[in-house]
């Protein structure tokens, strides 16, 4: 866990010492997470977990529409179902810690303020997961013998953001995993078997707070204004 805290802290200056000649806005995140495992045969993001960090975020243009953003975030992902409340086919509890590193493309509304972003994220699983599987024996069921996940989880990412109050947003972010998280997860059932890969999928809603001048545009429009 250590040598991912100096590889992201080395990402991070690698980042801002690029983009030194730049308007730079560092932020720090705090929220929740809810989340699902495709592939393990359950239905519905009934895992819930934090996720905060910190980011910085820099003006690729003048007029302050585009910017760049990178993060370093730990996130708890996994899957829950509990048969007493769902018709899922079997009870499971996994708790996945991840470091994430988002890197995202940002377009800012010149009107309304709202700012949309793609990118990709990099996750990294400090652990494997630990939980206990009770089966049901009329439905299919996954080999639990078996928990142990990749280490590396690379997703493509969308968010969306919306200012608040002054240098406070609100974020939501959804991420899905573009290579398997685990792959060919055994499940039998009344005698038939089979295998899945299973992807991370994960929807998270954040307060963001940026140190500076908060909203980019405000410092590209004073700085174009210095220039007349």
């Amino acid at each position: 866990m250590e040598y991912m805290k100096k590889i992201s802290l080395l990402l991070l200056l690698a980042f801002l010492g690029q983009v030194q000649a730049q308007r730079i806005n560092a932020y720090i995140n705090s929220g929740l997470m809810t989340s699902q495992i495709e592939g393990d045969e359950l239905k519905g993001f009934d895992h819930w977990g934090y996720t905060g960090g910190v980011g910085a975020i820099v003006n690729l243009t003048d007029n302050g529409f585009w910017s760049l953003g990178i993060e370093t975030d730990y996130s708890c992902r996994g899957v829950f179902n509990n048969l007493k409340n769902s018709s899922n086919p079997y009870n499971i509890r996994l708790n996945m810690h991840y470091v994430d590193i988002p890197l995202t493309l940002y377009f800012s509304d010149p009107y309304g303020g709202v700012t949309v972003g793609a990118g990709f994220s990099y996750g990294r699983l400090l652990a494997q997961p630990h939980g206990k599987v009770d089966f049901n024996p009329d439905f299919y069921v996954p080999d639990s013998s078996d928990m142990a996940f990749l280490k590396h989880d690379v997703a493509a990412a969308l968010e969306i953001r919306f200012p608040v109050w002054n240098n406070l947003y609100l974020s939501g972010r959804f991420q899905y995993s573009i290579i398997p998280v685990k792959r060919d997860w055994h499940f039998s059932k009344d005698g038939d078997e089979w295998t899945r890969d299973c992807y991370n999928s994960a929807l998270s809603f954040r307060l963001l707070w940026q140190f500076g001048d908060g909203d980019n545009r405000k410092y590209a429009k004073k700085k174009k204004g210095r220039r007349r």
